[in-house]
Parts: C-alpha cells; sequence; structure tokens
C-alpha cells in the first residue's frame, strides 16, 4: 500500500509542504491565526451591550433606525411583489404550486424556512453591515415568493381582490401599531411569552404539514389561531429588541419584527379568503 502521507507531501508544490503539515500536526498557519486575530479584535470594537443599557437618547435613536429598516423592508416587499405580479412571475409560481399539490406547497415552504435561516443569520451579522442589509432585502424576497400564489389569487382571479388586500394590509398595520404600543409602555417583563411563541410556531407547523399530508383542512380557525400568535410574537419581541439587541443590531431586529409583520399580514389574508 502506497505512503499517502509521504506522497500528499512529495506532490505538494514547493513552498507549500509547511502548510500541509501544519493541516496534518493541527498547527494553524500563520495567516489563518492573524485573520482570527482580527475578528476577534473587531469584535472587541463592537458595544454588545442591549440598549436597554444606554441613555433615552441613545435608545430611542435605535428604536427609530429599527423601525425605518422595517418599513424599509415591507416596501422592498411590496416593490419585488408588484414586480412578480406584473411580469408573471406570480401566475407561474401559482400554477406551479397549484399543479403540484399539498407536497409541493411544502417543498416552497421547505424552501422559504431554509432561505429564511440564511438570511437571518445574515442580517445579525455584526461585523459586516452590507450582509447584513443583503439579507434583510432577501427576507422581503423569500416573502414576496411565498406570498404570489395568494397575491396572484386575489389581484388576477378574486372580485375586488384588491380591495381585500388594502384591507388586511390596513388591519395589519392598526394591530401591530397597537401591539407595538403596549410593548412599550408596560411595565410588565414579557420574557414569558417567549416559550408560548417557539412551541406555538413549532405546533402550527406541525399542523400545516398534517393538514397537506392527509389532506385535511385547517379552516378559519387556524387563521384565527395565528393571528393571535402572531400578535404575541411582536408584543414579546418588541419588547426583547429594547431589552436584549444590541444598538448595532437594528437591522436583524428590524427583520425579527419583519416576519411577524409579514405573518400577521399572511394571516388576515387567509381570512378574506375563508370569506370569499
Amino acid at each position: 500500500m502506497p505512503d499517502t502521507g509521504s506522497t500528499l507531501l512529495s506532490g505538494t508544490p514547493e513552498g507549500t509542504q509547511g502548510r500541509v503539515f501544519d493541516t496534518l500536526t493541527f498547527e494553524r498557519p500563520p495567516d489563518v491565526v492573524a485573520a482570527r486575530k482580527r475578528v476577534f479584535m473587531s469584535f472587541s470594537e463592537v458595544d454588545l451591550r442591549p440598549a436597554i443599557q444606554f441613555d433615552e437618547t441613545t435608545r430611542g435613536d435605535f428604536v427609530v433606525r429599527v423601525y425605518q429598516h422595517l418599513l424599509g423592508a415591507i416596501a422592498a416587499f411590496a416593490a419585488i411583489e408588484a414586480l412578480f405580479i406584473n411580469l408573471g412571475i406570480s401566475e407561474r409560481i401559482y400554477n406551479f404550486v397549484a399543479g403540484g399539490g399539498g407536497l409541493t406547497w411544502l417543498l416552497v415552504l421547505g424552501g422559504f424556512m431554509a432561505g429564511q435561516w440564511i438570511v437571518t443569520n445574515a442580517a445579525m451579522d455584526l461585523l459586516n453591515p452590507q450582509r447584513q442589509y443583503a439579507g434583510l432585502l432577501g427576507s422581503a424576497a423569500l416573502y414576496a415568493v411565498l406570498f404570489s400564489p395568494m397575491m396572484h389569487y386575489f389581484f388576477e382571479i378574486a372580485d375586488g381582490g384588491d380591495t381585500s388586500v388594502m384591507a388586511a394590509a390596513l388591519i395589519t398595520a392598526v394591530g401591530f401599531s397597537g401591539l407595538t404600543l403596549v410593548a412599550f409602555v408596560t411595565r410588565k417583563d414579557l420574557s414569558f411569552l417567549r416559550p408560548i411563541v417557539m412551541y406555538g410556531f413549532v405546533a402550527a407547523l406541525a399542523l400545516i404539514v398534517g393538514a397537506v399530508l392527509f389532506g385535511l383542512s385547517l379552516g378559519i380557525w387556524f387563521s384565527v389561531a395565528m393571528i393571535a400568535l402572531s400578535g404575541v410574537a411582536i408584543l414579546y419581541q418588541t419588547q426583547t429588541i429594547i431589552r436584549e439587541f444590541p444598538v448595532v443590531a437594528h437591522v436583524g431586529a428590524a427583520l425579527a419584527l419583519f416576519s411577524s409583520v409579514m405573518t400577521l399580514f399572511y394571516y388576515v389574508l387567509s381570512l378574506f379568503i375563508s370569506r370569499d
């Protein structure tokens, strides 16, 4: 049997044997060590204290930036969705989902969840602002894809669908504003809502998968329950952003709120479909 270690070293271009040897002996090359030191030093320069530990002016500026970016994400979603509708992309996604049945929708939902995980991590990369903004824009695009079948139905198939969308948007805006106000003015610690939000969405996902696999209809009450769960998530996230997020994490905070707002909007729209 040939000596693979000797072959590896002898077949390595001159000047690189040392690096291979370093790897084989678990010693990190100098350039890797230097890179890690730069990352560590960069993190040491970022103030990771939560916003609540700063003065009122700094906290206020942080909150303003969060909601500015939230509005920007909503505007990006609306623009991308309008582009999808005008270019016929929403219709193609609608036909793809309708033609493939429930399993196709699970495929779309699975891709959406994987994409959201990626963009959420990007939005929380505090050392890379470009990656943060790419994550926020990517989330808007993912939600535009997820909403495409529903938006095609409302704008191209249902009678008065545009009115229904505007009404759902207004209900979502009013509900979100009210919940945000409650979260800001209450002195009660809302951290107890975390397990409700976490297990609630896990249970909802399990119900959706089960309904698709067994051909069941979740009905109007599921939409009502998801609206309530989204409201709880908004309450929890709004207070958590102030109490736990660093002031430099405004993009990641905006993405967290954006996800809850879009979930609320989705299930309000679902109520209008059930009415039709």
